[in-house]
């Protein structure tokens, strides 16, 4: 009894939260899209991560981090590259661009075909994987966790699984319909924090289980390095490199995650929310390797499915504790959706609509286009959910997470290529960076079927290097210096930014 009414209480607080920040009787676009513009520091921070913050990461990557290793926990903390890049090269151009899209830069930089590509290519795969990816996995999170008190809904495992998933969808596309970023960005500071306490009390039980913090290094030395062997199948050190591109498309160009930078009062703000949101990703590794980690350490290699790793921890708490979890485990994936949902009310109206389709539309119209995207993407979403759950029970032992992986960079290569060349060339050809950005899919797939052998983050390094090559070759255009690409709000900001960076590097170094 005690789980179900703190879930009950959880959704309340959600609902309660969402609809009293919603906008009533606000019709701006600006309002809707960006929150006038006007987010505070804290705001971006915890939004951005716990935008960023999914099932996956609970369930998939504790699993890998059971497989792997410490070696896993280099997605985690590898995304401060990405975040430092945004605060100091990607933002400050787009806050003085007065964008509200990244379509909107890549059409000053590279024009309409290549803007309108970019957007609807984004919103296919928000709408597909991205919103599928993330349902799916807070709905299977949370029946594998608490099966027993799920079996009210469907006696099939499958059907109740794909209810939760219509329900979640459901409930944040609704406040995200009605109250725009505002509504996200306030659910989502309530969200990081529910998330974050669950990870807390689950991290604290295993170091317990295992006998404190100093086990780690006895019990599983062959599992705290962070780089293992070039040859390693799934996470070579080599993959650092595919990393630190693709980490670029996620954290400066991704509009589900830059949108709150976009919406920043300030560049101060804005540079202080990503900073700050670096040392929470630092927390958010620790919270999901570790307990993966200990586990390995207390049942060796005699788990099953790695999957279990979260649901072996869940289990051994007290009631009340266990509802905590099943809160924190649907506000990862809410915060996701709702993200999502938003980002693609706002490609499409801002990119596809109000260009393309009334060019003479109003805020209101711009607003109605939006929510209509929104219903669009959900049918979408669920779609996509149902998928991705009858592809992960026919393959129950794999790394899922590594899978959709693999699949999302087939398309995130080709707006590596498009991002950094709209940056960083000053004259750059738009015939060549368009055959560059089609053909990152075919080199992709050849190179996965020419060399199978291939790691997924090296073969999008490679992928990504031709690309540019490509772009910057047929371009034959000069790069813009390195110190007109750096911008800082303010000493405060330049001396953390440099001081994250060099945590970063401390870090690689001392647990190599």
């Amino acid at each position: 009894m005690w789980d179900i009414g703190i879930v009950i209480a959880y959704f309340t607080l959600i609902f309660i939260v969402a609809f009293r920040g919603r906008l009533k009787e606000t019709k701006a676009a600006e309002a809707y899209f960006l929150s006038n513009r006007n987010l505070r520091w804290y705001s971006i921070a915890f939004s951005t991560v716990a935008t960023n913050v999914q099932g996956y990461q609970f369930l998939g990557m504790m699993g890998s981090a059971y497989l792997y290793g410490l070696a896993q926990a280099s997605l985690e903390i590898n995304a401060i590259q990405g975040l430092l890049l945004a605060a100091f090269v990607f933002v400050p151009v787009f806050l003085k661009s007065r964008v509200t899209t990244i379509s909107e830069y890549i059409k000053q930089r590279l024009g309409e075909r290549l803007s309108l590509l970019y957007s609807l290519a984004n919103i296919g795969l928000f709408s597909t994987i991205t919103l599928g990816a993330a349902l799916f996995w807070g709905a299977y999170a949370a029946e594998l966790v608490f099966q027993e008190a799920l079996l009210f809904i469907h006696p099939n495992r499958i059907i109740r699984i794909l209810i939760l998933i219509f329900f979640l969808g459901s409930f944040s596309a609704v406040y995200t319909y009605l109250g725009g970023l505002g509504a996200v960005v306030k659910t989502d500071i309530i969200q990081f924090v529910i998330l974050f306490i669950g990870g807390v009390v689950v991290l604290y039980t295993a170091v317990e289980t295992l006998g404190g913090w100093d086990q780690l290094q006895l019990k599983t030395p062959d599992r705290m390095h962070l780089h293992l062997p070039a040859d390693h199948p799934v996470l070579p050190w080599t993959h650092m490199f595919g990393l630190f591109f693709l980490n670029i498309n996620y954290w400066c160009a991704n509009q589900s995650v830059i949108q709150r930078s976009l919406a920043a009062r300030s560049l101060a703000d804005a540079q202080t929310g990503l900073l700050v949101g670096g040392v929470l990703k630092y927390g958010m590794a620790v919270l999901i390797i570790v307990p993966g980690i200990a586990l390995y350490g207390i049942l060796g290699d005699t788990l099953g499915e790695p999957d279990q790793a979260f649901p072996y921890w869940v289990n051994s708490l007290a009631g009340g504790l266990k509802g905590l979890i099943l809160c924190g485990l649907f506000a990862s994936l809410m915060s996701t959706v709702d993200s999502t949902f938003n980002s693609i009310a706002t490609l499409w109206a801002v990119d596809i609509y109000k260009p393309y389709i009334n060019p003479k539309a109003t805020d209101e119209q711009q607003i109605h286009a939006g929510r209509k995207a929104i219903l669009w993407s959900f049918g979408s979403a669920l779609l996509m959910g149902a998928v991705l759950t009858y592809l992960k029970f026919e393959n129950p032992e794999a790394a899922f997470t590594h899978t959709l992986n693999s699949l999302r960079y087939y398309f995130n290569c080709g707006f590596v290529v498009l991002i950094c060349v709209a940056l960083w060339s000053l004259h750059p050809n738009k015939n060549w960076v368009m055959a560059a950005f089609l053909l990152t899919i075919p080199i992709n797939v050849g190179l996965q079927f020419g060399m199978p052998e291939l790691n997924y983050f090296v073969r999008a390094f490679i992928v990504i290097a031709v690309g540019l090559g490509i772009a910057l070759v047929g371009s034959r255009s000069p790069l813009k210096k390195l110190e007109f690409l750096f911008s800082s709000g303010g000493p405060w900001q330049t001396k953390a930014g440099w001081a994250l960076a060099a945590s970063l590097v401390a870090l690689h170094i001392y647990w190599h």
